[in-house]
């Protein structure tokens, strides 16, 4: 949980969910300014009823009442739970969500063989990255996977690369390695590790670390010198603080893309 403190408060408040494989992602703008945010474990199990009521509890708690809200966006890569946020939305927000889908304009062409097949939350982060940085771009998402995502200088979503998160790397290390331990996250005190411990920590976080060098200068290569490279997601931070290949870290890139497309899909005042 977190927040930054509001100073005062404009006519738009907007309420914006990204639901992922790992986390539901969610943030609580007031204009532009990104005044709250949460990040929940995204829970297969959890009903509309429940999803409603969290998220009446989440805007109490940023000190706000229903009647303050004036809209919600919606990404989703989780399309079981789909339904059943929106349907929380609807009944306890009293708001239908902006759901970033066919037919919802977003400012990307997304030159994907199959531009179904890209995630929403892909699209919400090249909208955002097209409006606050400018292409070309790369855009590192380290998520449930770790996925590289290219952004023409035009505005274009181009593709990109897909491989396991960290937390996938090391939850699988734990469950098929019967003397490898479930560790924490966090750097070891050097490369070479001198114990089992340091040694799983070094080849997770250095090994990633050397994966996005490599797969940025790939990337620079098709896409141009100019690139910027933009990170985001849970361990945006912790990996980018070992690299001078990330120039941006915005762990919040895909929620401002939602706010971003939510205003592009608004009707416009006469």
């Amino acid at each position: 949980m977190g927040c930054t403190p509001l100073g005062h408060y404009n006519e738009r408040m907007l309420l914006t969910l990204d639901l992922g494989n790992t986390n539901l992602t969610i943030g609580l703008y007031d204009g532009d300014n990104l005044g709250w945010h949460w990040r929940l474990a995204t829970d297969h199990a959890r009903m509309p009823d429940e999803y409603g009521l969290q998220l009446l509890g989440l805007l109490d708690h940023a000190g706000h009442e229903l009647k303050d809200l004036t809209g919600v966006a919606l990404s989703s890569v989780v399309p079981p739970l789909t339904g059943r946020v929106v349907q929380a939305c609807q009944q306890y927000l009293k708001h239908e969500p902006l759901v970033v889908d066919t037919g919802v304009k977003t400012g990307i062409r997304v030159r994907y063989e199959d531009p179904k097949a890209v995630g929403a939350d892909r699209i919400c982060d090249a909208a955002a990255v097209m409006k606050l940085y400018g292409g070309p771009a790369c855009v590192v998402d380290f998520g449930t996977a770790t996925t590289f995502n290219a952004i023409t200088r035009e505005g274009e979503y181009l593709g990109g690369a897909i491989t396991a998160g960290i937390n996938l790397a090391a939850d699988a290390l734990f469950s098929h390695a019967a003397k490898l331990a479930r560790i924490d996250l966090q750097r070891p005190p050097s490369v070479i590790g001198r114990n089992t411990v340091h040694a799983m920590q070094s080849g997770l976080i250095f090994g990633y670390v050397s994966m996005v060098e490599g797969m940025v200068e790939r990337f620079r290569a098709e896409l141009g010198s100019d690139m910027k490279v933009i990170a985001t997601g849970g361990l945006a931070e912790l990996v980018a603080q070992e690299t001078a290949a990330i120039q941006i870290i915005a762990p919040w890139l895909t929620l401002d893309g939602l706010r971003i497309i939510w205003e592009l899909n608004q009707p416009k005042e006469k």
